[in-house]
């Protein structure tokens, strides 16, 4: 993305919508900090937006978003974290490589959704009792991550050798290779293990997946691959590697399939928390959620492209296609 012009929008505004009908909840205007490495139009804020206003919170009338962005770059994101902040807010909300860089910033409260384990990561003692300031939601589940190898079997019987891109530091990643690496040996799949830490070791990552002599390439999902999902998919697809992806936000940047927790539903089943650490809820009594609603998603443009054929039984079975 345009990152040196995207990074002059870490300064961020209040943004306010046009007042809706409904009547306020309170007289209270309350203002929400939202704190992202995505940019604008940002796809998950407006589920999270979606969730607040069937809970009674009105932008332009008892609720305003302050927007802090660094888009693509987490490095930034964690230079400008102090100023950010101090920006006066009722609840910090944020996600990915945002929460990563906050866990030791910051005693506000912070609520979260995360693909990673927040245990690992330390911002929870527990699912079920956090113990911190930080609670929210994981879209980390080992069965789905197996899921996706046995999927790609199904649309690719011949898969003999699976490429497996994977940023080192998420939080929980020995787990997800590990449940990865089970399946791929149960459906005799060998498992080429692609690893970075961190972007600037990414593009070595993409050169080694399209030397890796691969039928497929399956990307773990978690904030940094998110941030350069386009890059990831225009490789894989002029690889000619059929691409399976954790969130169908990479099918929307080009990438073939995913499966994987709706963010979108995550996002407005997170203004459930808001709405009780608004009302004076403390975040270590909230247990951390699991995603519960999962898509199956392809691209029939990528797949065009590359003359992959996805057979119908995937078709019928698959919750949108992208034309």
């Amino acid at each position: 993305m345009r990152r040196r012009e995207a990074l002059a929008a870490i300064s961020g505004a209040v943004a306010w919508a046009h007042p809706a009908v409904a009547q306020p909840l309170t007289a209270k205007t309350h203002f929400i900090l939202w704190v992202s490495t995505e940019a604008q139009p940002d796809p998950f804020i407006a589920g999270f937006r979606e969730g607040m206003r069937e809970r009674g919170y009105i932008e332009g009338q008892n609720l305003a978003f302050v927007l802090r962005y660094a888009p693509d770059d987490p490095g930034a994101l964690r230079t400008m974290l102090p100023d950010i902040l101090g920006t006066p807010a009722d609840l910090v909300v944020s996600s990915g490589p945002a929460i990563q860089a906050m866990r030791a910033a910051t005693s506000k409260t912070v609520l979260f959704a995360i693909s990673g384990d927040p245990v690992e990561l330390g911002i929870a003692e527990s699912l079920a009792r956090p113990g911190r300031n930080f609670t929210g939601s994981t879209f980390m589940s080992l069965d789905v991550a197996q899921k996706r190898v046995e999927l790609l079997k199904e649309l690719l019987p011949d898969l003999r050798t699976l490429a497996v891109l994977s940023n080192t530091n998420h939080p929980g990643e020995r787990s997800e290779h590990d449940a990865t690496r089970a399946v791929a040996d149960a459906l005799s799949i060998r498992m080429a293990y692609v690893p970075f830490g961190s972007a600037p070791e990414l593009e070595g990552a993409l050169e080694r997946v399209r030397t890796a002599g691969a039928d497929a390439l399956l990307v773990f999902p978690e904030g940094l691959t998110m941030v350069h999902r386009a890059r990831i998919a225009a490789l894989a697809k002029s690889s000619r590697l059929p691409s399976m992806f954790g969130w169908r936000e990479y099918c929307d940047a080009g990438g073939l399939a995913s499966y994987g927790a709706n963010q979108r539903a995550t996002y407005a089943s997170l203004a459930v928390y808001a709405d009780r650490l608004l009302r004076g809820d403390r975040p270590e009594s909230l247990p951390i959620q699991r995603a519960s609603t999962f898509e199956l998603v392809f691209n029939l443009k990528t797949a065009r492209d590359m003359s992959l054929q996805v057979p119908p039984p995937l078709l019928a079975r698959a919750d949108d296609l992208i034309e």
